[in-house]
């Protein structure tokens, strides 16, 4: 028989767990709006720290910023989720 305190234990762990899970799912969710932003953003710094221009790049990240403004925008349901891979 198991003492109560590997009981709890074993509840705090599974409690860890589920947190865990949940934040994963909402940066999953951010970076599905944002990532295209992040990394447009990234490609700039890297232009300009490299000595070339990088307005191209920080167009497109704004670009981007406001496609997924729009998107956030809209009013979705959880069939709006749907086979969104690679969108």
């Amino acid at each position: 028989m198991k003492s109560n305190r590997q009981t709890q234990r074993g509840q705090g762990m599974t409690e860890y767990i589920i947190i865990v899970a949940m934040i994963a799912v909402a940066a999953i969710a951010v970076y599905q709006y944002f990532g295209q932003t992040v990394r447009n953003q990234t490609a700039a710094i890297a232009q300009e720290l490299s000595g070339q221009d990088g307005s191209t790049a920080k167009n497109n990240a704004q670009t981007a910023a406001n496609s997924a403004q729009s998107t956030g925008n809209t009013k979705n349901t959880l069939d709006s989720y749907v086979n969104q891979a690679g969108k």
